[in-house]
C-alpha cells in the first residue's frame, strides 16, 4: 500500500494532546479514512516512557512508513504487563498522539509535528481530572521521565504547529486543521480542506461622510495589539503639499479645492481580530503564522509562502465599491528579504572589509534592527476603507461557510464602525496629541527629545561616498544608493500612536502608514510608491530620485525646485532607476506594454521637493504575482544600478542591516491586487526590556560619479528633518 501521511501530536502530559488529536482526526475523516494511535496504549508501565517510545518507533512507525499495517503489543495497565496484539491500519492519514510521538528517531518518520503546551500547574490539574487518582501517585515519576526524555532536545522549536493550551484546547482542532493546510508537505492530501479556504464571501457597506481619520482609527483600533493604517494623510490637508507637476510650479490640487489624486484617494484601517485574523512573521527562512492559540511554521523562502496564500482572485467585490483592496494581508517587507532576490545576508556586525579602508563605525545602542522579522503581515478579515474623493467610507467584512461565527462577527463589526463613525463625526475638529508647532525639545508624549546617534558620522559617510565612487569608476556600478541609520534610546516608553499623529500632521504624504505589531511600531510618511498591481494585472512603479529641502521663503523655495528640475545629476540618477525598474517589471510583463508615461516630474511635500517618474506594464497572463513582486524587490531607488552587483557593494560599505527601512509597506488583497510604498521617511519604534523604546530612522541618497560629498551629507539631513523636527530632535553632529 501507499505510505500514509503521518501527523504527530506531541507535548507533555496534561497539555491537551489527546483532545487535539481525537478532534483533529474527526475533522480529517470528513474527506478520507484516518487511523488514530495513542502512545499511552504502548508505554510499558509508569516507568516505561523511553522504552515505550522505542516500541512505538519499531512496532508502529517503521511498518506504517513502508505502507504496512502496524501490529503492536498493547500494555495492560491493570495487569501491569504486556497485553493483546492490536493493529493500526494503513490509511491516507495516520494521527499519532502522546509524549515522544515526534521525539528523536520518531521525527524522521512523521510528516508534520503538532506540539501542544501549557503551564505545569495547569497540565497537572487537567491530567488528574482526566485520569483520577490512579495517576496522582505517578505524576512526579512520569514528569521526571518526560524531562529526562526531552532534555537537550527542544521539541517545540522543531514542531511545525504550536498549540498554546494555557486556556484549554476546545477551539484548537479547527485552527490546527487550517494550519495543516499551510504546510507544503501536506498539500497533496488536504485538497478538500484547501478548497474550502476559497469559499469566501466579501460584503461591503457604505457610510456617507468622513470623520477625522485619526479619531476613527483610535476609536476602532486604538486598543488592538496588531493594527495597520495605510494612510493617505495628504488627502486631509489643505495647505498645498503633495503637488505633482512638471518643472513649472503650479497650484496643488488640495489648495485649489480639487479631489485628491487617484493614488491618495483611499486609506485602509484593519487589524487581525475575528475568526479570520492571522499574523505572519518571516525570519531566517521560516514564516510563522499565528491564528488565535495556534502558530504554524512554514520553512522556506518568504516569497514562496506569499505565492501560496496570495495571488489568485479569492473574492469578488460588489459593483458599487470602487476600491482595489478587498481584505487580505497588510504589513511590511523588510530590506533583508533581498537574500531571496539576488542579495546576500548581512549581520548587525560592521563589514570585515570594504572596497577601501573606512573609519570604524561608532558603537550605537544595541538595536533591535537585527532582531526584527524580515517581514510582518497581518491578515484582515474585516477593515474600513476611507474614500477621500467621495467623502465616504466602506466597511468590508468576510464570511465563509467553514467559519460559522463569521456572519455574526461581520454584523457586530459593522455596528461597531457605525457607532465609531457617528462618535468621530460628532467630535470633528478635536484631534488628540499636540500640534506640530508645540513639539520643540520634547517628544510628542511630553518626555525629553531623543538624542540620536548616527551609525555613520560625517567622516565615515563621506568615506563611503568616496568608496562608492571608486566602484563606479571601476565599472562595478552606475549608481550606489548609500544609506545609514540614526538610532536613539528613550529611557521612558514612547507612545508610537501619539508620535505618528504628530508626524502625519507635520509631513502628510500619499503613502503614510502606521503599523502596530505587538511591541514593534512603524510610523511612515513615505511619498514613494514601490509597486502597484491592480486586480487586472496592470503594474505601476513610481520611483523617486532627486530631493531638495523646502524653504519658508517662497522665492528660495521656488529656486530650490527649479534647481532640482534642471539638475543634470538628479535627472541622471532618476533615469538610471527608471531603466532598472523597466527591466524589473519586464521579467513578468507583456513586452509591448512597458511604458514610461511620466519622467522627471516634480512632487512637492511639506519638507521636500522630489523628482519622480512612472513606469507601467501589463502582467503577462499566468504569471505569479508574488514572483513579480520578488523580481522588483527591493526597490531599485534604494539599491542603485545594476541592482545585484550594487547590493553587494552596499553590503561591503554599510555598517549593519537596514531592517524595515528600504523595504515596502502595503497590502496584498484577496482580489490579487497589491499596493506597496517604499519605506523612507519612516520611524521604527520597538519596546525594550528596560521599559524604554528603541528608535531607528534610515536615511540615504544616490551616489553617482558626479556626486559631491558635502551636498550628499546635506541631502540626508534634509531627508531626516521631517521626522527629527517632529520629535524635537536634531541631526546628530
Amino acid at each position: 500500500m501507499q505510505r500514509p501521511v503521518i501527523i504527530a501530536v506531541d507535548g507533555r502530559s496534561g497539555a491537551g494532546k489527546t483532545t487535539v488529536a481525537v478532534e483533529l482526526a474527526a475533522l480529517l475523516r470528513r474527506h478520507r479514512p484516518v487511523s488514530l494511535f495513542h502512545l499511552e496504549d504502548i508505554y510499558p508501565g509508569w516507568d516505561g516512557l523511553a522504552g515505550g517510545v522505542e516500541r512505538y518507533i519499531g512496532q508502529v512507525l517503521e511498518p506504517l512508513s513502508e505502507g504496512l499495517p502496524a501490529i503492536w503489543t498493547a500494555w495492560d495497565w491493570e495487569a501491569r504487563n504486556d497485553g493483546a496484539s492490536r493493529t493500526t491500519a494503513v490509511a491516507p492519514v495516520v494521527v499519532v498522539e502522546g509524549v515522544g510521538s515526534a521525539h528523536g528517531r520518531a521525527a524522521g518518520f512523521v510528516d508534520a509535528v503538532i506540539w501542544v503546551d501549557a503551564p505545569t500547574h495547569s497540565r497537572k490539574q487537567r491530567a488528574l481530572e482526566r485520569d483520577g487518582e490512579t495517576y496522582a501517585p505517578y505524576w512526579d515519576v512520569w514528569a521526571e521521565q518526560e524531562e529526562s526524555l526531552l532534555a537537550g532536545e527542544a521539541s517545540a522549536e522543531h514542531a511545525d504547529i504550536l498549540v498554546d493550551g494555557t486556556h484549554g484546547v476546545a477551539n484548537a482542532p479547527g485552527l490546527v486543521l487550517d494550519a495543516l493546510t499551510q504546510l507544503p508537505a501536506l498539500e497533496h492530501v488536504l485538497g478538500p480542506e484547501l478548497a474550502r479556504r476559497r469559499g469566501l464571501e466579501l460584503s461591503v457597506t457604505r457610510l456617507d461622510g468622513l470623520p477625522p481619520a485619526a479619531a476613527l482609527f483610535d476609536a476602532l483600533l486604538g486598543a488592538a495589539d496588531n493594527a495597520v493604517w495605510l494612510d493617505s494623510s495628504i488627502a486631509e490637508t489643505a495647505t498645498g503639499t503633495g503637488t505633482s507637476e512638471s518643472a513649472t510650479p503650479a497650484v496643488s490640487d488640495s489648495a485649489a479645492g480639487k479631489p485628491p489624486s487617484a493614488r491618495a484617494r483611499f486609506s485602509i484601517m484593519a487589524d487581525n481580530s475575528g475568526c479570520f485574523g492571522q499574523v505572519a512573521r518571516h525570519r531566517s527562512g521560516v514564516t510563522t503564522v499565528t491564528a488565535g492559540q495556534v502558530t504554524t511554521r512554514i520553512r522556506g523562502p518568504f516569497f514562496l509562502w506569499l505565492d501560496s496564500v496570495w495571488g489568485r482572485k479569492a473574492v469578488r467585490a460588489p459593483e458599487h465599491y470602487p476600491g482595489d483592496f478587498t481584505l487580505g494581508w497588510l504589513g511590511y517587507l523588510g530590506y533583508e528579504l533581498k537574500t531571496e532576490t539576488g542579495g546576500a545576508a548581512i549581520t548587525a556586525d560592521p563589514p570585515a572589509a570594504g572596497p577601501v579602508d573606512l573609519p570604524n563605525a561608532p558603537v550605537v545602542p544595541a538595536g533591535a534592527l537585527s532582531a526584527l522579522p524580515d517581514a510582518a503581515l497581518l491578515f484582515a478579515g474585516r477593515a474600513v476603507v476611507l474614500d477621500h474623493q467621495e467623502n465616504c467610507l466602506y466597511v468590508l467584512t468576510l464570511a465563509g461557510t467553514h467559519h460559522p461565527s463569521s456572519g455574526q462577527e461581520a454584523g457586530a463589526f459593522r455596528t461597531a464602525v457605525r457607532t465609531a463613525h457617528a462618535a468621530a463625526q460628532a467630535g470633528r475638529g478635536t484631534q488628540p496629541g499636540h500640534p506640530a508647532s508645540d513639539i520643540t525639545g520634547s517628544t510628542p508624549t511630553g518626555g525629553p527629545a531623543p538624542q540620536f546617534t548616527a551609525r555613520d558620522g560625517e567622516r565615515r559617510y563621506k568615506a563611503m561616498i568616496t568608496a562608492a565612487q571608486a566602484q563606479i569608476h571601476d565599472g562595478n556600478s552606475y549608481e550606489v544608493c548609500l544609506t545609514t541609520q540614526l538610532e536613539a534610546h528613550s529611557a521612558q516608553r514612547m507612545d508610537p500612536w501619539t508620535a505618528y499623529q504628530a508626524l502625519r500632521r507635520r509631513s502628510p504624504a500619499p503613502f503614510a502608514a502606521f503599523l502596530r505589531l505587538g511591541d514593534l511600531s512603524v510610523c511612515s510618511t513615505s511619498p514613494e510608491r514601490f509597486l502597484r498591481i491592480d486586480s487586472e494585472g496592470r503594474m505601476r512603479a513610481e520611483p523617486i530620485k532627486g530631493t531638495r529641502r523646502r524653504d519658508s521663503d517662497p522665492a528660495v523655495d521656488a529656486a530650490l525646485k527649479t534647481d532640482l528640475a534642471t539638475s543634470l545629476k538628479d535627472r541622471a540618477e532618476n533615469v538610471m532607476i527608471v531603466d532598472l525598474l523597466r527591466n524589473d517589471l519586464s521579467r513578468f510583463a507583456l513586452p509591448h506594454t512597458l511604458t514610461v508615461p511620466r519622467l522627471f516630474a516634480i512632487e512637492s511635500y511639506a519638507t521636500v521637493h522630489q523628482l519622480v517618474s512612472t513606469i507601467e506594464a501589463q502582467l503577462a497572463p499566468g504569471s505569479s504575482r508574488a514572483q513579480a513582486v520578488a523580481a522588483a524587490f527591493p526597490a531599485g531607488s534604494m539599491t542603485g544600478a545594476p541592482k545585484i552587483s550594487t547590493m553587494a557593494i552596499l553590503d561591503g560599505l554599510e555598517a549593519g542591516p537596514r531592517g524595515i527601512y528600504s523595504g515596502a509597506i502595503g497590502y496584498f488583497s484577496l482580489n490579487a491586487a497589491l499596493d506597496l510604498s517604499v519605506v523612507i521617511r519612516t520611524l521604527v519604534l520597538q519596546d525594550t526590556h528596560d521599559g524604554g523604546t528603541h528608535l531607528a530612522l534610515g536615511v540615504g541618497g544616490a551616489i553617482t560619479a558626479d556626486s559631491e560629498d558635502e551636498a550628499e551629507w546635506q541631502e540626508i539631513q534634509a531627508k531626516a528633518y521631517g521626522v527629527l523636527s517632529t520629535l524635537g530632535a536634531e541631526f546628530p553632529s
